[in-house]
């Protein structure tokens, strides 16, 4: 099977995408891995995509989404990285390839993915769900369950698809949704992509739900998993292989939740020290913490959440500025100042 294996991030990510590319180089070498860039480099680090584990590199800005500044302004970075998840995996359908898989940059692949090929002989659409089996204790249940019913059932940290057939459906679908409707709005029944992929079993046939506990390994289900290492060096998950691990919230707030959850699985802790380290090789100090091109205005103020929200909710603002990020005379910038407040 022909694949493509794609992440979407920033150059603040970019240690971790290097991370999970390697890990896929490791395991899936005959994939294709593709970095989706909503970025600039900062100034003083040199990118050279020839140096770097993926093959291909595509740039946001080429992804013909109409208006692109004005639509790149509404969103954060979180929404954004996630919303141009849609446009990719719909474009990619006509690359010529038998199936594409996203992947959050976040991730590591541990052992063979060969058993996720072996689905797409047989489904259009994988998805993983947070969870795959039932909590039974309060705290697990309000942090884990309530969680999921709030943001979405399935972690769109991954997703897999055909590109023929339900597959191709569904990313012209997710494309569309996507690009009107990938918010951090909660109150509006949205959670950036995860809330939309509830609807995917009720609208799409040929679907696949991974069940399987070695999938998708992260802090919100570890509540119900247990990781051994085996005599042969072998890593499972509830007695099965571990295959990849979503390493989210790396720092205190994923050690606070990972500590939780794992208590003495000790394995638990070994994963992550080990993923801190290859992070840590593959970080490159001329790449500011947090960096973000579009996270500031053209003179260097950053743009409030609010001024993104205000934009996006008026179209007569959209119309009036089509570049926001300008600073200067007649720029959105300066209507804030004189009249948004």
């Amino acid at each position: 099977m022909n694949v493509l294996c794609y992440s979407s991030f920033t150059f603040s990510y970019l240690n971790r995408a290097r991370v999970l590319f390697q890990t896929l180089r490791q395991h899936r070498p005959d994939w294709e891995l593709a970095a989706l860039i909503t970025d600039r480099p900062p100034e003083g680090f040199v990118f050279d995509p020839a140096t770097e584990p993926f093959d291909r590199l595509v740039w946001a800005s080429d992804l013909n989404i109409p208006d692109f500044d004005s639509w790149l302004f509404k969103h954060d970075v979180v929404e954004v990285c996630t919303a141009v998840k849609g446009p990719f995996l719909h474009q990619a359908c006509g690359w010529g390839f038998d199936a594409v898989i996203y992947m959050d940059p976040d991730t590591a692949a541990l052992a063979s993915l060969e058993p996720l090929e072996a689905w797409l002989e047989n489904h259009d659409i994988l998805l993983t769900p947070h969870l795959v089996d039932a909590n039974t204790d309060d705290v697990a249940i309000r942090d884990n369950d309530l969680s999921a019913s709030r943001t979405g059932i399935f972690n769109l940290g991954f997703v897999a698809i055909r590109t023929t057939g339900e597959g191709a459906r569904f990313a012209r679908w997710w494309n569309d949704r996507l690009l009107d409707y990938c918010y951090d709005d909660m109150p509006n029944g949205m959670f950036v992509d995860q809330r939309w992929c509830d609807h995917v079993p009720a609208l799409f046939d040929k679907v696949k739900i991974i069940r399987d506990p070695g999938y998708n390994v992260a802090s919100w289900n570890l509540s119900t998993r247990t990781v051994t290492v085996e005599k042969d060096g072998r890593i499972t998950v509830n007695g099965a292989p571990l295959r990849f691990w979503h390493f989210t919230k790396l720092g205190p707030l994923g050690d606070t939740m990972t500590r939780r959850y794992a208590g003495r699985n000790f394995p638990v802790y070994e994963i992550w020290s080990w993923y801190k380290r290859q992070v840590s090789a593959a970080t490159d100090p001329a790449i500011p913490e947090r960096w973000w091109a579009f996270g500031a205005y053209e003179d260097g103020r950053p743009i409030a959440k609010r001024e993104r929200v205000l934009y996006r909710e008026r179209i007569d603002l959209q119309q009036a500025f089509p570049n926001p990020f300008a600073s200067g005379r007649g720029s959105f910038q300066e209507w804030l100042e004189h009249e948004g407040a």
